[in-house]
């Protein structure tokens, strides 16, 4: 009997996307679906950066293999924003540009991660962190945040988990699925721990960097003794809608950017010429419509807010970035419509996909069974249906 490898069988498919293409599945039947499961900026990349890429093409320099680890103006223009924004003296020997954020975490578990080996996961997670690690062939250790506690796991948790075997730490702030954002004396604490246990490491993903509605966006390396020890995960898609042109690095101590470097040499090679010409422009050009679009996220925030809180027996939190509400639906698990029974989010998300053309994301998939993630990166008026829709589909339960 032929089988894929192990590594393979211990990962699962990516929800979110699996969620997605049911939800097309559902359109090409002519339904009219509201699609509320992709982490996707329904706004179309700024023009300064597409024009960046038309002259890059334009100018004919743009066709052949670039470094792996990313153009050097690039990788340089990265690192003076770290400088400048977020007190980290990283150059650009320690940035490894890819093909999207998420490559950038698979090279590094890749390049870190033996057999054996534990990650700290902080849950609620992105999708994507805890089957990564188990690609690498390590272990993932969730530590379980509250939605009392806004889903933020604390320093004291952190240091009950780790262990001989721990070898890194993972999460991001602001957070997907949650929108829980770390002040900085939270991440302080955090730091004091891991400060403890010389073996560990740091992947602090800050691809919503920009989309934070606190002020206050603390990067885990600028903090004392941190850099050496922390791989700083970012990316273009949230900030600068940018997700198809897939550009995503790390910023990280030289050791680990070479290792990771290593990886993507045999896997992919560099991340797309033209590509990393808009990625320039989007980093060294103006932020206006990156905090346009942060504004319309924020007024979206408020609007789901208080639309969420006017249907019975959902608990949402409020959150201070990303652009998603991670609610908790559990009120509903045993409830029926007299044809089938919410048993758990999976059950609640096809529910709702069917009965109310609503497409949302098992909160499961993200280390959460009692929740669902609904991403408000649509327009008001889909946000209003969406809301309407969800609360009619389930005052038919019982």
């Amino acid at each position: 009997m032929q089988r894929l490898s192990n590594r393979i069988e211990a990962i699962q498919e990516s929800a979110t996307l699996a969620m997605a293409a049911k939800a097309r599945e559902f359109k090409n039947r002519g339904i009219d679906v509201i699609n509320l499961s992709l982490g996707e900026p329904d706004f179309k990349t700024p023009k300064h950066i597409c024009d960046a890429a038309k002259n890059a093409i334009d100018e004919g320099k743009y066709f052949s293999y670039p470094p792996v680890a990313g153009y050097q103006d690039l990788r340089e223009a990265l690192a003076a924003k770290y400088q400048k924004e977020n007190n980290v003296p990283y150059k650009a020997e320690n940035i490894v540009v890819s093909n999207g954020a998420k490559q950038s975490i698979a090279n590094v578990m890749l390049a870190l991660l033996n057999p054996g080996d534990e990650v700290i996961i902080f849950s609620p997670y992105w999708v994507s962190y805890d089957a990564l690690v188990r690609l690498a062939e390590a272990t993932p250790v969730e530590v379980k945040g509250t939605i009392e506690n806004d889903f933020k796991v604390t320093a004291a948790q952190v240091e009950k988990a780790i262990t001989l075997k721990t070898k890194a730490i993972i999460f991001s702030s602001p957070c997907n699925p949650t929108g829980s954002v770390f002040s900085k004396k939270e991440l302080e604490a955090i730091a004091a721990v891991v400060l403890k246990h010389p073996g560990v490491l740091v992947i602090a993903d800050e691809i919503y960097e920009h989309i934070n509605f606190t002020g206050d966006q603390t990067s885990m390396a600028s903090l004392p003794g941190m850099m050496d020890r922390t791989i700083t995960v970012n990316g273009f898609a949230k900030g600068f809608a940018m997700t198809g042109w897939r550009v995503g690095y790390i910023a990280a101590p030289k050791w680990i950017a070479d290792g990771s470097n290593k990886v993507q040499g045999q896997i992919t090679s560099a991340n797309c010429s033209i590509s990393q010409r808009g990625a320039l422009a989007a980093i060294t050009g103006d932020l206006k419509p990156t905090q346009e679009m942060v504004e319309q996220y924020h007024k979206r925030r408020d609007l789901v807010y208080k639309l969420l809180k006017e249907i019975p027996g959902i608990k949402a939190n409020y959150p201070q970035g990303a652009f998603y509400f991670f609610p908790d639906v559990s009120s509903y698990y045993g409830k029926s419509d007299g044809e089938k029974t919410i048993k758990n989010g999976d059950d609640f998300c096809l529910y709702m996909l069917e009965k109310g053309h609503v497409s949302l994301v098992p909160g499961g998939a993200f280390g959460e069974e009692k929740c669902v993630r609904l991403s408000y990166a649509a327009s008001e008026k889909d946000l209003i249906e969406a809301m309407s829709r969800m609360k009619k589909a389930l005052e038919i339960l019982n």
